[in-house]
């Protein structure tokens, strides 16, 4: 289909035919502008729409999802929907990471050893997790992630939106001529046109990359809240461990105690003759190996503070104070609720999910290129030999303008199959991407069930261990009473008390565990516990 009308003066070299049709006509001017009119307004007024939907989404930059706390029935709604607004994007404030920031230059590390000013308060496990969320990098890398993702869709929304282009030029030419004779065209010519293209039917091309579009986004979406939740957990892992190499350093600071009020027993009993010199040595070989644990375990607690601040992040000189206590409560949730939860709210299936939506709508692209392709087209110019653009003097034309509407229909109907294997190709890469999605579902159904059992397991290890120091304790007791009545001996209170630090350790160890299988637990749900509360059914 093609339709077109010209309207043209002063065009050089016409034929005397074409320019006695020019002339006629001038004498429907009016109606030709009336036509004008008629054709760009609906083009003027697509593209007044294209800009409001652009400002719409500058204004909804900053509106980013909130995943809702573990106590919630289910974050699926929040995923899937337009998020609560997040005023900390919404005021363009990322602290500590702006994307101005990282032209700045790095801090110094005079500057990281250094403490800073506002972090001399305490901080429990779920203060840790809220800073973190807060602050860290890999936060505020996956908001832009997102912001990009939104962009894009905007983008696609534009593209099914009429496209204006405009010019102005200017060109200088110089025709041969017989001598003597006057000039037929002016040497300068200016020009001013006008172009508008629409796509009236591609296939469903346009539509599909609106929609994988707004997958992405959604997809965007869950990665953020698949990283709150890895970050969420490298604290809560990270605060325990330094939990439990607090528990590790008392535990061991009372074995440095103990061994030391043996030492001097064993070598007040020496220096009476009651004991052997061997005794009071063997006494002060364990005292060493007992200062030498508890240094261990002071590094290790120095090493975990200086990580709890890279996570959050704080300078590594800030004498943040941790609080917290190891404790045991038991689990509320079955198995078959766990799973319940994580196939409705764990980020990854539902990321997974999102690829299939992706690559259907990419195939849904490979197709269009199967259908034929319809395209409207605008055209306006005016011409003339002075930039007011009024036509030449070489012509007597009253106009000096013209236009032209288009619409053009085009169909590859061969292309040796081109376009056929692409669009199997893409259909492949569907099915392949539902075939990830059931294997995620499996390795998610063992990721449940094997956190499960590991907190059965700790929660036996702690009774057990619970018992163990309840025995060390009054066998260490027992052996000091009959050390002193002089009817034991050394090597049986150094033992007792090897025994009953064994036990503390076994202890603290089968507490931290239990804690982080828990923690694992909840981010194997999908559930952004943050204070790591123990919530029932």
């Amino acid at each position: 289909m093609h339709l077109q009308h010209e309207a043209l003066t002063g065009r050089p070299g016409a034929a005397a035919g074409i320019v006695t049709q020019e002339r006629n006509m001038v004498s429907t001017s009016a109606s030709i502008s009336s036509q004008i009119r008629r054709f760009v307004f609906p083009f003027l007024l697509a593209a007044m729409l294209g800009l409001g939907l652009l400002r719409q989404g500058q204004a909804d930059e900053g509106k980013e999802y909130a995943i809702n706390p573990v106590h919630e029935e289910t974050i699926a709604e929040d995923v899937m929907n337009l998020a609560r607004e997040d005023p900390a994007i919404r005021e363009e404030n990322l602290a500590p990471h702006g994307v101005e920031e990282w032209d700045k230059p790095l801090p110094s590390a005079r500057a990281q050893l250094d403490a800073s000013n506002a972090t001399t308060k305490t901080i429990a496990i779920g203060d840790a997790v809220r800073i973190a969320l807060e602050n860290n990098p890999a936060i505020t890398s996956a908001i832009h992630r997102k912001r990009a993702a939104t962009y894009g869709k905007y983008s696609r929304i534009g593209a099914m939106l009429p496209s204006v282009t405009g010019g102005y030029s200017y060109s200088y030419s110089e025709a041969p001529r017989a001598k003597g004779s006057p000039p037929s065209s002016a040497n300068r010519n200016y020009t001013l046109f006008f172009n508008i293209q629409q796509d009236l039917f591609v296939g469903f091309r346009n539509i599909s990359n609106l929609v994988r579009a707004k997958f992405a986004e959604e997809q965007a979406k869950l990665n953020r809240y698949n990283e709150e939740l890895s970050l969420l957990l490298d604290v809560q892992e990270n605060f325990l461990n330094l939990l439990r190499a607090r528990e590790d350093v008392r535990s061991a600071q009372d074995s440095v105690t103990r061994l030391e009020s043996q030492l001097k027993v064993t070598r007040a009993f020496y220096d009476v003759g009651l004991s052997p010199r061997l005794d009071v040595l063997q006494a002060e070989v364990d005292l060493a190996e007992a200062e030498d644990t508890l240094l261990q375990a002071e590094n290790n607690v120095a090493v975990q503070l200086a990580r709890l601040n890279t996570l959050l992040p704080l300078n590594l000189g800030d004498d943040v104070q941790y609080v917290g206590e190891l404790k045991y409560e038991p689990f509320p949730l079955s198995l078959e609720t766990c799973l319940e939860r994580a196939y409705r709210n764990r980020p990854d299936l539902l990321i997974f999910k999102k690829a299939v939506d992706i690559a259907r709508q990419d195939s849904r692209v490979a197709a269009s290129a199967l259908y034929p392709q319809i395209q409207g087209e605008f055209n306006w110019s005016q011409f003339g030999d002075t930039p007011a653009l009024q036509g030449s003097p070489y012509t007597d034309l009253n106009r000096y303008d013209q236009w032209s509407l288009e619409i053009g229909l085009t169909w590859e109907l061969f292309d040796f199959g081109e376009n056929l294997f692409t669009w199997r190709q893409a259909r492949e890469s569907e099915k392949e991407a539902q075939a990830d999605v059931a294997g995620q579902y499996l390795e998610a159904t063992y990721d449940v069930k094997s956190r499960r059992l590991q907190i059965d397991e700790t929660a036996k290890r702690i009774a057990v261990a619970q018992k163990r120091v309840e025995q060390g304790k009054e066998g260490y007791r027992m052996a000091v009473a009959r050390y002193q009545a002089q009817v034991g001996t050394n090597n049986d209170v150094l033992d007792a008390q090897s025994r009953l630090t064994s036990a503390e350790s076994t202890l603290t160890e089968a507490l931290v565990d239990y804690q982080i299988a828990v923690a694992n637990l909840y981010v194997a749900i999908g559930a952004k516990n943050v204070d790591l509360e123990f919530v029932e059914e």
